[in-house]
């Protein structure tokens, strides 16, 4: 599905609130100043406010997206766009893009 394509201060949060940051954004490729997240790229989650065990089965530690572009590579893999599906571990929740730009979309 198109979408905006997500990059390295795109706003990403877990489903419980815990902040995303993309752990190899791709230096090549620059969209808003910034570079562009691939989907090789895992996330890092930080201030997730799932509990641990016993009370649930959290916090969010990383998250990794499923899907991506189908049409737009950057280093020979797709590039994030806001649709895309993505999980989080040890939770099995998505991965939530809540601002990102919006001059570039990609397919």
């Amino acid at each position: 599905m198109p979408g905006p394509v997500l990059h390295l201060g795109a706003t990403v949060l877990c489903s419980h609130g815990g902040q995303a940051t993309p752990t190899a954004p791709n230096p090549r490729v620059l969209v808003s100043g910034q570079p562009v997240v691939t989907l090789g790229a895992p996330y890092l989650v930080a201030g997730c406010a799932m509990p641990p065990p016993i009370a649930g089965n959290g916090p969010c530690i990383t998250g990794q997206w499923l899907s991506g572009a189908t049409r737009v590579l950057v280093g020979g893999l797709p590039v994030l766009v806001m649709s895309g599906a993505s999980i989080c571990a040890p939770t099995g929740t998505p991965l939530l893009p809540v601002v990102a730009q919006t001059r570039v979309i990609a397919t």
